[in-house]
């Protein structure tokens, strides 16, 4: 799969009787190019509640409900992010830092990426899984590869105690498509 194509997706649904059915299996029908920061989002699928309602088929794609990087109130998401090489800021950064309120599980499917925090760096290489916990943080791909994660978001809420500590939930990313 080369830089940017959609991934295949599989979905699975019912009949009217209760028989188990593929319902699509097809490229992701909703992918979002940043050029200029050689990012590139797949939108695989995302929930609107917890416990999250499982119908036969879903009345609406949920992937093209919005391109938020947090999940809604009680829901998940669940997409795969390639970040090209040769897209580092002057701070060596790909993305901006940011923060959100949600448990992010971050899994480095091909190539090798780094994340920044406050006080230091982890590089993290096929195989890894990264558990992000609402923490500031950017990402940078400083290899000469394609790095391809997967990120399964979690809506979550800061513990008052650390809301506070944090300087309160201003300057949360609550828009745009960036994880």
């Amino acid at each position: 799969m080369a830089a940017g194509d959609r991934p295949r997706r599989v979905v699975t649904g019912h009949t009217p009787d209760g028989v188990s059915v593929v319902v699509s299996d097809g490229p992701v029908p909703v992918s979002r190019a940043l050029p200029d920061d050689g990012v590139f989002f797949h939108e695989i699928w995302n929930t609107q509640d917890a416990p999250a309602p499982v119908r036969a088929v879903e009345p609406v794609e949920p992937t093209e409900a919005d391109l938020t990087v947090p999940p809604p109130p009680r829901g998940t998401k669940i997409r795969i992010n390639e970040f090209l090489p040769g897209h580092l800021d002057e701070r060596g950064l790909q993305s901006p830092v940011h923060r959100t309120q949600s448990i992010d599980y971050g899994i480095v499917l091909e190539g090798e990426i780094t994340l920044i925090l406050d006080d230091s760096e982890v590089t993290l290489s096929a195989g890894d899984i990264v558990v992000q916990r609402g923490t500031d943080h950017a990402w940078a791909n400083r290899s000469d590869g394609i790095t391809k994660v997967a990120f399964i978001l979690v809506d979550g809420q800061f513990d008052p105690v650390l809301a506070e500590s944090i300087g309160g939930l201003d300057g949360l990313m609550h828009g745009g498509p960036r994880d």
